[in-house]
């Protein structure tokens, strides 16, 4: 057991720490220049946060972290070299210049390289500073108090039931981020944001017959998060459904992916159409924008100035401006998701994705998630799902699940140790029904999904 009585700090110093990697990320652009770059880019960063997880009534660890970083890349034409240090002094910064420029120096010529263009920079407004969107609620939460918000969420977990026999315990997270990103086209970009979480896995049964699920929390506003004994609850609730699990034949069937699992089918889709996957030909959906993917009702947009969401920014990891675009409209495929290399490498322009996507939001046209199990009468609900049986050049699918089997619209016995399998492309065409009952615990927003027809290997 290790026990640091310590918290995130309880004062707002944000501003001036900004301020300050802002000075220090302007002096290492004047170091690059001074050494002949003719381009450079710095990126600072400063991390401060509180870790906390029991077991079985019991504090295991406790940990309060503080880390900062430093990157430099510099441009040498089209050679590009880079370096980092976590070392403030003087004789450090300098030398991880020098070392970004030998680096450089030594590297053979890519067209594609560079920063990205000067007039796709996000411009700030008439107050020099760039828009927030709620997204800084640092929590002055002490050690001691994360404990025993930790060891709450497990007992009422563990208290409602004599089921529950053991647990893999229950954590609360929270930690706030500082960071500035800085160019030689003159661009400056500062932001902060904060992330919290409580979170409880238990374990129900015993022996062979033993089952584990859990439920989790998380924001960026304290005051957002569950209550700490209904997350226990629920965890309880979810790993006493899924005892005694019994088999179900193999066959064709819809699968209704519950919400918190079917981000991952729009995960796919982002890997497919990112631009590292394009450029290298490893993807199935190459050469995909302006055809039909999905049915024509369906949507996806990237909403990259939602308040208060988890990716929320006026600018991507490389200072172009975001904006708000659909990547899917009426079942079509709009565009890539492309940082400025990737881009150039397809003869395209960046979408402003360097970093990744900003907030995605799957439109629903049906219910929530009861709806959705009675309007499938016969099949597999989703609730978990194993392995990495995906390959991106085919798009053919096959991963362990575990979940639910419904007879006339309505639940009857929990599933487990099956595969389903189909192809990404035959499976997006196939999508029936996207729910209401959206997951808002992460910045692709969706709600549970239901595919029409997989293959479902069974246990019998």
């Amino acid at each position: 057991m290790s026990v640091l009585h310590a918290a995130v700090p309880h004062e707002d110093d944000s501003p001036a720490r900004l301020e300050a990697l802002t000075g220090l990320s302007q002096r290492l652009l004047a170091r690059c220049r001074a050494a002949g770059a003719s381009q450079a880019e710095v990126s600072c960063s400063e991390d401060a946060g509180l870790n906390v997880n029991v077991r079985m009534g019991e504090v295991e660890t406790v940990e309060s972290t503080r880390d900062r970083g430093i990157a430099v890349t510099v441009y040498f034409g089209t050679r590009k070299g880079s370096a980092s240090t976590a070392d403030l002094r003087d004789a450090s910064l300098d030398a991880t210049v020098d070392q970004a420029c030998a680096i450089a120096r030594f590297t053979e010529d890519d067209p594609a390289s560079g920063l990205a263009d000067a007039d796709l920079m996000a411009r700030p407004g008439a107050d020099g500073r760039f828009p927030e969107f709620d997204s800084w609620h640092p929590w002055a939460l002490e050690a001691d108090a994360a404990v025993d918000l930790a060891l709450a969420c497990e007992a009422a977990g563990r208290d409602g039931d004599a089921r529950i026999r053991n647990s893999d315990g229950a954590s609360v997270s929270t930690s706030r981020s500082l960071g500035v990103y800085a160019n030689s086209h003159g661009f400056v970009g500062a932001e902060r944001s904060s992330h919290h979480s409580v979170g409880c896995a238990l374990i129900a049964g015993e022996g062979d017959a033993m089952q584990r699920d859990g439920w989790y929390s998380i924001a960026l506003a304290p005051g957002d998060l569950e209550p700490a004994q209904a997350i226990g609850r629920r965890a309880a609730q979810r790993a006493l459904a899924r005892l005694e699990p019994r088999p179900i034949p193999t066959g064709r069937y819809p699968v209704l992916f519950q919400a918190e699992i079917a981000r991952s089918l729009v995960g796919h889709l982002l890997g497919a159409i990112s631009g590292s996957a394009l450029y290298r030909r490893a993807s199935f959906l190459l050469d995909s924008v302006g055809h039909p993917l999905f049915p024509d009702w369906f949507s996806i947009r990237e909403r990259p100035f939602l308040m208060r969401g988890f990716q929320s920014s006026a600018f991507d990891a490389e200072g172009v401006a975001t904006r708000e675009s659909s990547i899917v409209e009426a079942g079509v495929l709009q565009r890539y998701v492309l940082g400025s290399y990737s881009a150039r490498k397809l003869g395209l322009q960046t979408t402003g994705n360097a970093g990744g996507v900003h907030n995605l939001e799957i439109a629903p046209n049906t219910g929530d998630l009861e709806a959705m199990v009675r309007g499938m009468g016969r099949g597999l609900l989703v609730t978990e799902l194993m392995g990495q049986g995906v390959n991106a050049v085919t798009g053919d699918y096959s991963r362990g699940a575990a979940g639910f089997w419904v007879e006339n619209g309505e639940i009857q016995h929990p599933v487990d140790g099956i595969t389903i399998a189909g192809n990404l492309r035959q499976m997006f065409a196939g999508i029936e029904a996207v729910g209401t009952d959206v997951d808002t615990r992460s910045h692709v927003r969706t709600g549970s999904i239901l595919v029409g027809a997989m293959t479902v290997a069974g246990t019998d």
